[in-house]
């Protein structure tokens, strides 16, 4: 947060709850303010013909009533309670609500202006071709996605969370109609609320399965009225997805070595985990990928190299430019069989921020990685060979 004088800070906040913003718990704005506003309100009719349905992602629900539907995050983040947000469609009168929804927050979709706290979003919104809607990124030099850059170049969106420090009187000048939560509590979010800034979490990244992760692009669509794109994009990638697991699963499974180290432990995912079931659906096999429990075990270099040194493939996430990039961050690195015999992979930056909206994609690449007879002539997405 600035360190700005507190009087100065507190005369932002009451000048940005003064003015009307869009939330739904304030004046709605003029009907035609947005494309798809209900201008001569029924409260019979339903406002919301296409509904989404969630088959995979256990971390958040949707409910639907005529002209507001109800998105429920059952874990908003590590140790969070479930939280809900009221969401009206634009033009209808703000619900009377009983319980604890009488004190959630009401939020007028769709929104016009959105700030996304975390680049796995971004894929997501422009898998439903709404870019647009996007005004702010906490960290606009974090950014891959090509839709989402042109618009940083070009002005339209701007940065709030240098250095990860959420600047709150950056975001009450802007005014967006919601920011995105990065999938973590921050102490700054209570202060956005206070003074009229809805601010939803996102945490997709609590979901153990790819699928999971990626069935969050409907909640962008219950904030960006746009279902009907959401359930078509969604049933394509666990189409495609179910598809590959199927034509790897019949393979012989393929010992294959994942993760580094960091910070002096070798954090290496089981099967409980995000990264270990990419591996397992892509037919790949490594000693701790039966374990359960936590998602990641917490390993020395001398106890992986034991039991995985002799694997033929290395997978990691790190951008190494060369084999040689990956020794000399660690020496240790040059005794594994993958890295003397060329065969370590790296899917780089995109693979948090594309991959988690298309997992379908990220599987494709490891099953040609894995298994090149199942995928003759494939283009890869996210993985490259990384050179000696």
């Amino acid at each position: 947060m600035s360190r700005a004088p507190r009087v100065v800070l507190a005369l932002v906040i009451a000048l940005a709850t003064s003015l009307a913003g869009c939330s739904a718990e304030r004046a709605p704005r003029s009907p035609d303010a947005r494309p798809g506003c209900i201008t001569d309100f029924d409260a019979a009719a339903d406002y919301f013909p296409d509904k989404s349905t969630l088959s995979e992602a256990t971390n958040f629900r949707l409910s639907y009533h005529r002209s507001y539907q109800v998105l429920t995050v059952e874990r908003p983040y590590l140790g969070g309670k479930p939280v809900s947000y009221v969401l009206v469609r634009c033009g209808a009168p703000a619900p009377e609500l009983p319980g604890e929804l009488a004190h959630a927050q009401q939020i007028t979709v769709p929104v016009r202006s959105l700030y996304s706290g975390s680049t796995t979003h971004l894929a997501m919104i422009t898998e439903l071709e709404a870019a647009d809607v996007v005004t702010g990124v906490a960290s606009p030099a974090a950014v891959a996605d090509p839709q989402i850059r042109h618009r940083i170049d070009s002005g339209a969106i701007v940065g709030y969370a240098p250095g990860g420090q959420l600047n709150i009187e950056t975001v009450l000048r802007a005014g967006p109609d919601v920011l995105i939560t990065q999938g973590m509590d921050d102490p700054g979010y209570p202060k956005l609320r206070d003074a009229g800034i809805p601010v939803v979490a996102d945490a997709e990244w609590l979901e153990p399965t790819p699928l999971g992760r990626a069935e969050w692009i409907k909640a962008f669509a219950a904030l960006t009225g746009t279902e009907r794109q959401a359930a078509q994009a969604y049933r394509a990638i666990r189409d495609r997805y179910r598809e590959l697991a199927a034509r790897a699963a019949s393979a012989k499974p393929v010992d294959v070595l994942v993760g580094t180290m960091y910070s002096g432990s070798w954090s290496m995912p089981t099967s409980t985990s995000y990264a270990g079931r990419l591996i397992a659906d892509a037919g790949g096999a490594y000693p701790w990928l039966t374990d359960g429990g936590a998602e990641n075990r917490q390993l020395n270099f001398e106890s992986v190299y034991a039991r995985a040194g002799s694997a033929p493939l290395w997978l990691v996430t790190d951008d190494w430019k060369t084999v040689g990039d990956a020794v000399s961050q660690d020496s240790r690195y040059g005794e594994l069989t993958a890295v003397r015999n060329g065969q370590v992979w790296s899917a780089g930056n995109t693979y948090w921020e594309r991959g988690t909206a298309r997992p379908d994609l990220l599987l494709g690449d490891l099953v040609a990685i894995l298994h090149p007879e199942l995928a003759p002539g494939h283009e890869f997405e996210f993985y490259r060979q990384v050179p000696r």
